[in-house]
């Protein structure tokens, strides 16, 4: 087991904690041999970061050779601290590749999500490669980015059939949302383990107004753990909106970052960043 600590105002946090027999901090084992209840309760309030490295392998092909190597940098993201590593490999390969994520799931010891819409293709991927997660997005084969959350109501069926499939496989399953509650509540009937609210339009907002562009998710979140859902978040999140929006949802299980957190490692180091972004998820 790997384990690193880490001063940050007043408060010790998981650095990293990667390892192939990975336990969650309130398990009994590790209560046992933890006995410092105030340092479990640390670790059970910090928010999962999972790194989106699709950047990476965008600039990875724009050259054609291995530089950056893709499995290189997601093991040293995930020595830097991160949780877990996401990709989303779509139908043109124009940045994940299938060979990527089959190199990828046996090399991680931290969780390994993969996004993506349901087709025929990716679910065959998914289901060869048994991912810790998987996230269904709405997306067109064309689509730029994830830009809107399942319409879960209209689509209760065919996503309900999805998730069984994943869920037989022992793969968590995630429904790609807006901050919507009826759209939350159709994800409930799925049998999807969790959701990831769509974050853009809280970070659109939250520099002119950040109590508006908060409120909507603190409700679909509430709404969701209600259902018994998990809440993961993701969409240009930042530096500058992470930690306002961590330390009102209390119960955020996981964000996933990728854009902004690679634009701010051309400046700071991708060591560097993922510490600060980690720093950004402790909650006080």
């Amino acid at each position: 087991m790997l384990f690193k600590l880490k001063i940050f105002r007043g408060f010790i946090f998981s650095d990293y904690f990667c390892s192939a027999k990975r336990q969650p901090f309130g398990s009994a084992s590790l209560k046992s041999k933890y006995k410092n209840t105030n340092f479990l309760r640390i670790f059970q309030k910090m928010t999962n970061l999972s790194v989106n490295i699709n950047k990476i392998a965008t600039l990875r092909n724009a050259r054609g050779e291995n530089k950056p190597d893709v499995e290189q940098m997601a093991l040293d993201i995930e020595s830097f601290g991160a949780d877990g590593i996401t990709v989303h490999p779509r139908p043109d390969e124009r940045h994940i590749k299938r060979s990527d994520v089959y190199r990828l799931r046996p090399a991680l010891r931290c969780e390994f999500n993969i996004e993506g819409y349901p087709s025929g293709d990716f679910i065959d991927l998914v289901l060869k490669t048994r991912p810790t997660q998987v996230t269904l997005v709405p997306d067109a084969p064309d689509a730029l980015t994830s830009s809107a959350g399942w319409n879960t109501v209209a689509n209760a069926e065919f996503l309900s059939a999805v998730v069984e499939r994943f869920k037989e496989a022992g793969v968590r399953t995630s429904i790609f949302v807006d901050p919507d509650i009826e759209a939350i509540k159709g994800a409930a009937t799925t049998g999807a383990d969790r959701v990831e609210l769509y974050t853009k339009p809280y970070a659109d907002l939250y520099p002119t107004d950040p109590e508006k562009a908060i409120a909507p998710f603190e409700a679909a979140a509430t709404a969701a753990k209600k259902l018994g859902l998990g809440v993961n978040a993701g969409h240009d999140l930042s530096l500058e909106n992470l930690a306002f929006f961590n330390s009102r949802i209390p119960f955020l299980s996981e964000v996933s970052i990728g854009h902004a957190l690679i634009c701010d490692a051309l400046y700071l180091g991708i060591e560097e960043t993922v510490k600060r972004y980690k720093a950004a998820l402790c909650k006080q």
